[in-house]
């Protein structure tokens, strides 16, 4: 859990008594089942840092797809890729 550790500082380190009141991480659950995650970017480090779109389809409950878009990261994934996912965002906004 790592990650959701490292999140928690991203997401602190984030707030800036703006971003925290009308923007920050959402996390969803899918129907079929997954997982949908979007990250405000706006007010970010990473506004503006260029994200090349992922696309991984293993199986039909092992797939991750990643995008940027209007300054938010989204990320849809299988139920048992949330950690991948969230690892994804974590090496894009390190790299």
């Amino acid at each position: 859990m790592e990650i959701i550790k490292w999140l928690q500082e991203w997401v602190a380190e984030s707030c800036d008594v703006n971003w925290e009141h009308s923007e920050g991480v959402k996390i969803f659950t899918l129907d079929n089942p997954g997982w949908k995650v979007d990250i405000t970017l706006e007010g970010t480090i990473a506004e503006g840092k260029q994200f090349t779109p992922i696309k991984i389809e293993r199986s039909e409950m092992d797939w991750i797809h990643c995008n940027v878009q209007d300054r938010t990261f989204r990320g849809f994934c299988g139920i048992d890729n949330l950690n991948e996912l969230l690892l994804i965002f974590k090496e894009w906004i390190e790299s």
